[in-house]
């Protein structure tokens, strides 16, 4: 009956079967017997045999047939069998004595072959919705509950508190890397992604290959990748992200597994580093760490999928095509302005993420956040004595700008927005030959990248924009100079390191790269005249620029910082952690703090040396053996937002507007950690305003001042957040929201709920869980459910494909998990309805139709 077809001409013929079985049960004398069914319990016959006997008068007495055919579909019709028939009369009598003699020592089977039929097959009319629910649960979650939790492990270190969550990730990490050549390990930060991993690397044959940035490779750091892989005994090499090149020299064949940490900097196909990265992932697993793999476009994610996929011939159920999948998401978004049609785009964009999570990344990914680890492995974390912290709502700090002030500021904005040419950095695009379309493109990113450079230092501190401006200027000089000599050097690539250095707050080393790469030599009157006009005009604005500041004395930014340093009552007595994006604005922030609070502060950035990352370790690890207390304030760059424990502390203030909202995830996630001793995490963000006494009006002010950066850059603005930009009040709103910063608002609800709850009754209510496993396939019930009329929920399983479909009156639509999961949902005395089987069976036909039309490559 599992193979059967279901339909109401089955059904029909079951039914029948069985009256026929209950007449020949019958004591009424009136009904005649149709049929019995006995077993031979005392042997085995393997032999088919028909007997058939002739009324009285009728020929002979009867026939006999013998041979292979079984009583079945395929043995009396389907299949070509080679039977006997016996006419000869002493046959038909031997025959049917020898069956007769049978008969009369076999017992009868009809009753429990009724009681099957009723019971164990889809006919059974006695499954209850809860059942049923259940059954759903068991079948879709089937792969992940044949899995023990109790891994095994070849080696655990000392004192390592084995957590079910993660144990849990480890299984579904495994199973998905075997099926489809690699996985998203993309759990909220704070949660041991890394431990994660170097468990699965534990249960991977091959050798191992990491990639991460070079912050996360220091072995003086306790959770950075060698020592955590060392501390499982998972061997590697490990590599940094900016040697790619080298280890494509050296050969990467010998690899079987590669791990790749913020993985998320590789969403983008067209760089050399993303290519590089391809060739080395080429035949092997793929494990792609990252919190945020997903930001803006649907492509982000397709750029990390390729590395261990297929793009046009995926292994992943029901996309055999990625390329086309994510072209029609992108397609969507077409003709829609973000600003314009705000409300449908933002709708569009919601809706293509929900079908990339649906159709794709739960196959792929493992991502759960701190609320559902703590609602689902709570016992787990009580019996390990654990407790995740508490976020606190975000505290906005403004610091206000007098008239003068703000008439500066907006003027500044203007000035590098509108009227500055960044010349310099675009030499190229003035040669009167013809570039090529990349040296171009390379050349207008340039002078994007450096306007960026500059908007972002005027947000930092005063001090670090007055020092950009002035290495602006005797960077313009010595390129004139070099000009009115008659000629001068120019590279037609740039380092697609630059981004990564504005990050960084890394200034020189981008002037030295870009004056480093100088290769060719190119003679002036190559050159069209206007670029000396635009680098001259560039050079008056840097010097209007320079002398509007001149008269800019105070600092309302750190004086405001200062003052809430001694009068808040969480920041004058924890550990605090604060990012900038600008190495100059840290330095700065150490020196006058220092002035103020003593010399409890320390500074780092990417040119700081050994000893101060030693002191940032002993101060602010909190796994560290032997834990110090020296510096009370840590100023950072963005190179401690990634992959470091900072969780002495339980404090992060944003000194700088994070433009890319996803580093305050990251940036929170170093003190969030699931073995803080703290129970609460505060986040302060400072933003620009001008003088009131109305904390209402100094917040629109402050989203004022958002706006005319975004707005005075334009289309410019998405590379502040490595995207799209986003509208000036999403900005603040996401930067104060207590769900964003603590990474629990992009996901929403999970499939996590339903799993647990399947995986609770396997636990713990054996008797439940077998019974669920023997409610048959193809059951079916029925409940009231708050529609208006009749409908039929189908779930169909083909291979690893899991589809939903809903049909009512002519009407059928696909249901992703989360809503099938809402309308199965029931009670253990949740009533069964009768069922309408004219609706069922029309409606069954129209899902099936369905999925048939959607499965078909």
């Amino acid at each position: 009956m599992e193979s059967s077809e279901d339909n109401s001409s089955v059904e029909e013929g079951i039914n029948k079967f069985i009256e026929w079985l209950n007449n020949s049960k019958s004591q009424e004398p009136t009904k005649k017997p149709k049929m019995d069914i006995r077993a031979y319990p005392s042997g085995n016959i393997h032999s088919k045999l028909y007997t058939m006997t002739f009324v009285e008068g009728d020929r002979d007495t009867g026939r006999v047939i013998t041979g292979p055919s079984n009583f079945t579909q395929a043995g009396l019709v389907d299949n070509l069998e080679f039977n006997v028939e016996l006419k000869n009369r002493a046959d038909y009598e031997f025959a049917l004595s020898s069956f007769n003699e049978l008969w009369g020592n076999s017992i009868d089977v009809s009753e429990r072959y009724i009681e099957t039929i009723r019971k164990r097959t889809w006919l059974n009319e006695d499954v209850t919705p809860y059942e049923l629910y259940l059954k759903f649960l068991y079948e879709y979650f089937r792969d992940d509950l044949r899995e023990s939790l109790e891994l095994s492990y070849d080696y655990l270190p000392e004192n390592f508190l084995k957590l079910e969550y993660q144990e849990q990730a480890v299984l579904n990490a495994r199973r998905i890397v075997d099926e489809y050549g690699g996985v998203f390990i993309s759990d909220v930060v704070g949660l041991g992604k890394t431990y994660i991993a170097a468990m699965l690397g534990q249960h991977l044959d091959g050798r191992n290959l990491v990639i991460a940035p070079p912050a996360l490779l220091d072995m003086n750091k306790p959770g950075s990748w060698p020592n955590v892989f060392y501390d499982f005994n998972v061997s590697a090499k490990f590599e940094s992200i900016g040697k790619l090149d080298q280890l494509l020299e050296e050969g990467t064949d010998r690899y079987k597994n590669v791990f790749i940490d913020e993985a998320h900097r590789f969403r983008t196909e067209t760089t050399i580093s993303y290519e590089e990265l391809a060739r080395i992932c080429r035949g092997k697993r793929v494990i792609l760490v990252s919190a945020t793999p997903f930001n803006n476009h649907p492509r982000d994610i397709l750029s990390q999928i390729k590395l261990f996929q297929k793009a046009r011939n995926s292994t992943i159920p029901g996309i055999k095509d990625l390329e086309k999948f994510f072209n029609d998401l992108e397609k969507r978004l077409k003709g829609l302005d973000r600003k314009r049609d705000y409300e449908e785009y933002m709708e569009t964009a919601k809706q293509n993420a929900k079908e990339v999570r649906e159709k794709v990344l739960k196959y792929l990914m493992v991502k759960r956040t701190r609320g559902e680890i703590k609602k689902y492995f709570s016992e787990d974390l009580a019996k390990q004595k654990l407790k995740f912290p508490e976020v606190a709502d975000p505290e906005p700090v403004f610091y206000e700008f007098d008239d003068n002030l703000d008439r500066v500021f907006i003027r500044t904005i203007e000035l590098i927005t509108k009227s500055f040419t960044y010349a310099r950095y675009k030499p190229l695009m003035y040669l009167k030959q013809d570039i090529t379309q990349p040296e171009r493109l390379a050349q207008e990113n340039l002078g994007k990248f450096m306007k960026i450079l500059l908007v972002k230092r005027l947000e930092s501190s005063f001090h670090a924009f007055k020092e950009t401006v002035r290495r602006f200027i005797k960077y313009y000089d010595t390129f004139i100079k070099a000009y009115d000599s008659g000629y001068i050097y120019l590279s037609k690539k740039y380092s697609n390191q630059i981004f990564e250095l504005l990050e960084e707050g890394e200034d020189e080393i981008i002037e030295e790269l870009i004056s480093k790469e100088l290769a060719t030599r190119y003679d002036s009157d190559k050159f069209d005249p206007k670029l000396k006009e635009d680098l001259e005009k560039d050079v008056k604005i840097l010097k209007e620029i320079q002398t509007l500041w001149s008269g800019i004395k105070k600092d309302p930014k750190l004086d405001k910082f200062i003052e809430i340093l001694s009068k808040d009552p969480v920041l004058k007595k924890n550990k605090l952690i604060i990012f900038s994006e600008s190495k100059e604005t840290v330095d700065y922030l150490k020196e006058n703090l220092e002035k103020h609070i003593g010399n409890i502060v320390l500074s780092f950035h990417g040119q700081a040396s050994e000893a101060v990352k030693e002191d940032v370790i002993k101060n602010f690890d909190a796994r560290i053996k032997n834990p110090r207390s020296d510096f009370r304030i840590l100023v950072t760059t963005e190179i401690l937002s990634e992959g470091v424990n900072l969780h002495q502390s339980n404090v992060v203030i944003n000194y700088d507007i994070p433009w890319n909202p996803t580093r305050v995830i990251q940036r929170v996630g170093r003190v969030n950690r699931v073995d803080t001793k703290f129970s609460k995490i505060y986040v302060y963000n400072f933003f620009p305003t001008v003088q009131s006494n109305d904390e209402i009006k100094l917040k629109e002010a402050a989203e004022a001042k958002i706006h005319a950066f975004i707005e005075m850059l334009g289309s410019d603005a998405r590379l502040l957040s490595e995207g799209e930009p986003i509208k000036s009040f999403e900005l603040f709103n996401r930067l104060n929201s207590k769900m964003f910063v603590s990474g629990e608002e992009e996901i929403g609800e999970s499939e996590l709920k339903y799993y647990k709850f399947i995986r609770d009754i396997q636990q713990k209510n054996h008797e439940l869980f077998k019974k669920i496993k023997q409610v048959p396939k193809k059951a079916r019930t029925a409940k009231k459910f708050n529609v208006e009329k009749n409908s039929l929920l189908t779930f169909f399983r083909k291979g690893k494909l899991r589809k939903f479909y809903l049909s009512y009156g002519n009407e059928t639509e696909e249901f992703d998990f989360l809503d099938a999961a809402k309308i199965l949902d029931s009670e253990p005395d949740t009533k069964r309805e009768s069922i309408h089987r004219e609706d069922y069976y029309s409606y069954l036909e129209q899902n099936k139709k369905a999925f048939e039309n959607d499965t078909i490559e």
